[in-house]
């Protein structure tokens, strides 16, 4: 029996997560975020801007979308793909902190497939040849850019099998080895789009700082949506009893009472993000945070937003 498309306005990760299709909640969430951008103050934030430029003297008549004239009385040329292409890269956390649900509706590793889902999908609709690479401990799926329906329906199939994937006991956080790798094997200009939860020892956070120097260094573009559930990780919502943590990726355990760390914790975290936004924009690269209780738009709006300064 086909499922039943849920409207644009219950487009929430719990919703999306009932589907059995990444091919459906990808589509539902383009074309529901797309019919909501012109209810919004978004209005007239075309994502079809890749499609069609003005007409300039000189370009073949033939190039000219006569269909876009009778509506607009305007003359306007087809853009093909040699024309518009962006390469983007979508580079994904797998490792097992990503594992992590808190009070959101889904894992953290379940919304990264599927915003990754969308945002392929996304891409593909716009023209723009796109590629997935996943890493934990090191770099385990490459799929390179292509913008093909065929190749969009793989990439959905490879997303598919991450959200579902068997844990590895052997799956700590690679992000900075990873995007080292990304960077020396992207030959052509490329937006790289990283999806994670920066879930390293505090050293490796400046080897992931170098990383993505490096990236911006072979000319790529960067974003990067950091994932978090953001009442357990950010504002460290616990019940107000004794509890035991473990570390999820290498499994150290430690017993406290959340009212007694909630304050430092908080302090600390948000020093991170700061800290570490701080440090992206002096590169150039885009630091977009995330709740995995929310939908997928502000997402979308980032890259949308990237994308649109690259032109």
């Amino acid at each position: 029996m086909p499922q039943t498309a849920p409207s644009p306005q219950l487009l929430t990760p719990e919703v999306l997560s009932r589907l059995d299709s990444m091919e459906l909640r990808a589509r539902l969430i383009v074309e529901g975020f797309i019919t909501g951008m012109h209810k919004s103050p978004y209005h007239g934030f075309s994502v079809e801007f890749a499609e069609h430029r003005p007409y300039n003297s000189g370009d073949e008549l033939r190039h000219v979308d006569w269909k876009v004239y009778a509506k607009s009385d305007r003359y306007y040329v087809k853009q093909y793909e040699e024309e518009t292409n962006l390469r983007h890269y979508i580079v994904l956390d797998t490792s097992e902190s990503m594992r992590y649900q808190g009070e959101a509706p889904v894992t953290k590793l379940h919304y990264g497939a599927t915003l990754s889902a969308a945002l392929h999908y996304l891409m593909v609709r716009q023209r723009d040849a796109t590629g997935l690479i996943a890493f934990d401990k090191e770099v385990h799926t490459l799929r390179p850019p292509k913008s093909t329906r065929g190749h969009l329906r793989g990439l959905l199939a490879v997303l598919d099998g991450i959200a579902n994937m068997e844990p590895s006991k052997e799956s700590a956080t690679a992000a900075a080895a990873a995007l080292h790798e990304v960077a020396e094997r992207i030959h052509r200009r490329a937006l790289v789009v990283v999806v994670t939860d920066l879930f390293e020892n505090v050293a490796a956070h400046d080897d992931l700082l170098k990383a993505l120097q490096h990236l911006r260094y072979r000319g790529h573009e960067v974003i990067i949506f950091h994932v978090l559930d953001a009442a357990t990780e950010r504002r460290f919502q616990f019940p107000d009893v004794p509890m035991v943590f473990r570390d999820m990726e290498t499994g150290e355990e430690v017993a406290l009472q959340p009212a007694q760390l909630r304050e430092s914790y908080t302090e600390a975290v948000g020093a991170f993000a700061e800290t570490f936004r701080l440090r992206c924009r002096e590169m150039a690269v885009d630091f977009v945070e995330l709740d995995t209780s929310q939908p997928y738009d502000e997402a979308l709006v980032a890259y949308l937003n990237k994308r649109r300064r690259l032109f």
